[in-house]
């Protein structure tokens, strides 16, 4: 089940037609996922993000959690590819339920060689531009670092 920012449940179709809304008035659209590992689990918050139409005044977004058992993700790096997988998932739904609407990925990998997953990162911007999808990664990575890392724990 999906939530607004503000937690309620919404269904996906509801959140489409506020994308098609939101993508009339010159507006983006921004998929990001990240994870948390507790315990025996691992916690996935996808999140949709809308920003920067012509009548809109900060943003609004959307997410998703999902608890899996830790035990299937048993490095970072495969964490991290079902993050990406998880985003390109949604992304593409949004593509193709309106071909004309354009969806950034945001991924959870660092573009700085100090951070742990700066090695990971060209091969999962290569996987979600290979979706066909524009993409970014951290620091310039918010709908995954921010939004979505806030509802992942």
């Amino acid at each position: 089940m999906w939530h607004t920012g503000s937690g309620y449940e919404i269904g996906i179709e509801d959140i489409f037609e506020i994308i098609r809304s939101h993508t009339n008035n010159k507006g983006s659209v921004f998929v990001g996922c990240d994870s948390h590992v507790v315990k025996d689990f691992c916690v996935f918050s996808t999140a949709i993000c809308l920003h920067g139409a012509d009548d809109q005044r900060g943003g609004r977004y959307f997410y998703k959690r999902e608890k899996v058992k830790s035990k299937n993700f048993p490095s970072m790096l495969v964490r991290l590819t079902k993050e990406v997988e998880k985003s390109i998932e949604i992304a593409s739904m949004i593509s193709e339920w309106d071909e004309g609407i354009q969806v950034e990925i945001h991924i959870d990998a660092s573009s700085r060689k100090e951070e742990k997953t700066y090695k990971f990162a060209d091969m999962l911007v290569g996987y979600a531009k290979g979706a066909g999808f524009a993409c970014k990664v951290k620091p310039d990575a918010w709908a995954s670092n921010c939004i979505a890392d806030k509802h992942s724990k």
